[in-house]
């Protein structure tokens, strides 16, 4: 399964403990890993401005998700709707990626719930899925 990984769940998983380290650590064990360099950039920030992660931890982030496939769409690609305009080119990415799911902890992308036949689901949600399929 394409999953595409969120900026806020990636911070949440290297920067905190819990659910979500532990959903990155199965998507990138079981399934193909997708995310994009604005995702990447994105993160980079939030982990060093908001969590404080010293330059050796932020190295150690980089080298986790090298397996990761890393997208961009295409330059005509149209951004789809959504509440917050500045996630469109991150659902353009996850879309171009055919991704399956988009997980996420944003609420106002949460509530699309999908777009174009890609899942969007909270970590939580990701989680239920994959027990109820049981994975």
């Amino acid at each position: 399964m394409r999953v595409f990984l969120d900026t806020n769940v990636l911070a949440s998983a290297f920067a905190t403990r819990g659910l979500c380290l532990d959903l990155v650590r199965h998507v990138l064990d079981e399934h193909e890993a997708v995310i994009s360099s604005l995702v990447l950039r994105e993160l980079e920030h939030t982990l060093k401005e908001n969590f404080r992660v010293p330059a050796t931890g932020r190295k150690a982030v980089r080298l986790a998700l090298f397996e990761c496939t890393v997208v961009e769409p295409p330059p005509a690609t149209p951004l789809p709707d959504s509440p917050d305009p500045s996630d469109a080119p991150i659902l353009a990415a996850a879309l171009a990626a055919n991704s399956d799911i988009f997980v996420t902890g944003d609420q106002a992308l949460l509530t699309m719930k999908d777009v174009e036949g890609m899942a969007i689901l909270s970590p939580r949600g990701f989680w239920e899925r994959l027990r109820q399929r049981g994975v």
